[in-house]
């Protein structure tokens, strides 16, 4: 039997992932066989999807012993150097968390499209085969209603014609004799409506999942993606709303990595535990359906095999052979005598020749070669770009349950680091010419001062005018390019003090006279 193996070869990684424990939810170990019925099976994936949430308790308990170390066991951070070792530590672990999470979706992409070819490639098989033994079916039926139906009414006819001749009668018992026999061998075939049946079902379902597993990951990986450029883009802006939010998907999207992890590890086992040993699924389940014989020879399609239908077809065609030679000599020796039989013998004769065209047909399509490719591409597809893509999908949850935990210990850092820089604004004193908000209410009061400034002088100098003849007029300077000035040194200086420039300012004599005065 080895020797007649088809050429289907397992990979190795479904033998790594076959080999992983199966345990029931009672801790006790199971063989390793695919058994998706047996309860014990399901409960061994289910055992493999509650080590990932096992995993996911420890990831969330290692955040929380972090964050309450880094709220708790708060150090001196005034140093200088202290706040530059903090900020290039939250800068490069952002950074480390985006490259990761890029390099995350790149292999979640992959993954997904490779996942989504093998479930493409087995539907596909499915729907092939569907098709194949659809077309048994219809030739199996339609020769066998042809044979029943109008021959048997064409021979009827013809025996009453024939009443006078006995040996024509003798012909046509002889030919219902192997119009009898062809019904009988193909009666004798396989049924396989209801095979044809389940596989368009199994097609269907398949595909349906398919999809929106396709979809709902290619969602995921926006979602991961999008998380990511706005953690980062908060960093950045040091935006402290945002950073609280990407914090709180963060949290919820490591929970997603997690459950899509252990979802896809018990997809990826259960799936290898098929394809190590397939063609004993596949003879389990179809033993009630279809003799093993026949599930053998196409399960190792070789040269060696004997073909299960030969005989069926070999009778078939012999009793159509006959017939064809039957009906030639009534034509050629009861027609001259019996003109009206012509009619009849031609209608048979066109049935044979439709029987003997459907009889190539289906003998073509019970051939194993066509059933094995399609069984061959299903497998290859499944086990091949199947697996190997869940694995990529396993790949691309780990990366992405390591990069959000590592955005999730840096934000917490960015935003400590931020409130120490609004409190360390708020500790500096308000006459501290560096503090950036004293430097506002200076530039404010200065406004005001300089306008007071401006009146007092107003004043003074209509004071004056009584007292000494006008000289020369004054341009006033506009009100703004007093203000720059003003702001140029940087303080509240007096009036007096700033350069009257472009003003065309009178002689000291004008101007000092009030100050005096005061």
């Amino acid at each position: 039997m080895s020797s007649a193996r088809v050429d289907y070869i397992a990979p190795w990684w479904t033998y790594w992932l076959h080999q992983f424990p199966h345990v029931n939810l009672r801790f006790q170990p199971l063989d390793h066989t695919f058994k998706p019925q047996d309860e014990n099976y399901q409960q061994s994936l289910i055992f493999l999807g509650c080590v990932a949430a096992a995993g996911l308790g420890v990831n969330l308990l290692c955040l929380a012993i972090y964050l309450s170390c880094l709220c708790c066991c708060r150090k001196d951070e005034e140093e200088e150097e202290s706040k530059k070792s903090n900020s290039c530590c939250v800068t490069w672990a952002a950074v480390a968390a985006g490259l990761i999470c890029c390099v995350a979706v790149g292999v979640g992409f992959y993954g997904n499209s490779e996942t989504n070819d093998g479930v493409y490639q087995l539907t596909y098989s499915l729907y092939n085969a569907n098709h194949t033994l659809a077309g048994v079916d219809s030739l199996v039926t339609g020769t066998v209603g042809g044979m029943q139906s109008g021959l048997n009414e064409h021979l009827s006819r013809l025996g009453e014609i024939f009443a006078a001749r006995g040996d024509f009668v003798q012909t046509l018992q002889f030919m219902q004799q192997m119009s009898d026999n062809i019904i009988k061998q193909l009666l004798g075939l396989p049924d396989w409506e209801k095979a044809k049946v389940d596989l368009a079902a199994i097609a269907d379902q398949t595909a349906y999942v398919e999809y929106y597993r396709w979809l709902t990951y290619l969602l995921i990986l926006i979602l991961d993606l999008v998380i990511c450029l706005a953690a980062c883009l908060g960093l950045a802006k040091q935006s402290r709303w945002l950073l609280t939010t990407m914090m709180v998907c963060g949290v919820l999207t490591l929970i997603l990595s997690w459950a899509s992890l252990g979802a896809d590890v018990a997809t990826a086992v259960g799936t290898s535990d098929f394809c190590v040993a397939p063609d004993k699924f596949l003879m389990n389940q179809t033993k009630d359906v279809i003799s093993s014989d026949i599930v053998h020879y196409y399960l190792y399609c070789s040269q060696t095999l004997p073909n299960p239908f030969q005989q069926s077809l070999t009778v078939f065609q012999r009793s159509l052979t006959t017939m064809q030679i039957q009906i030639q000599g009534l034509l050629q020796f009861a027609v001259p005598l019996f003109p009206t039989a012509e009619r009849d013998l031609l209608s048979i004769q066109h049935l044979l020749n439709n029987s003997e065209a459907s009889l190539h047909q289906l003998t073509a399509l019970l051939d194993c070669r066509g059933l094995n490719k399609d069984y061959l591409d299903a497998l290859i597809g499944v086990c091949y770009d199947g697996v190997e893509g869940l694995l990529y999908l396993c790949l691309f949850s780990l990366l992405a349950a390591c990069a959000f935990s590592v955005m999730l210990c840096a934000i917490p850092r960015a935003w400590r680091q931020i409130a120490n820089r609004d409190r360390d604004y708020d500790d500096i004193e308000d006459g501290d010419p560096f503090n950036p908000q004293s430097r506002r209410m200076t530039s404010h009061h200065s406004h005001q001062a300089n306008m007071h400034s401006f009146c007092s002088y107003s004043s003074s100098m209509g004071s004056q005018t009584s007292l000494h003849p006008p000289t020369q007029a004054v341009t006033n300077a506009p009100l703004s390019e007093y203000m720059n000035q003003s702001a140029l040194f940087g303080g509240n200086p007096r009036y007096e003090n700033v350069p009257l420039i472009g003003r065309g300012s009178p002689p000291p004599s004008l101007y000092s006279q009030p100050y005096r005065n005061r």
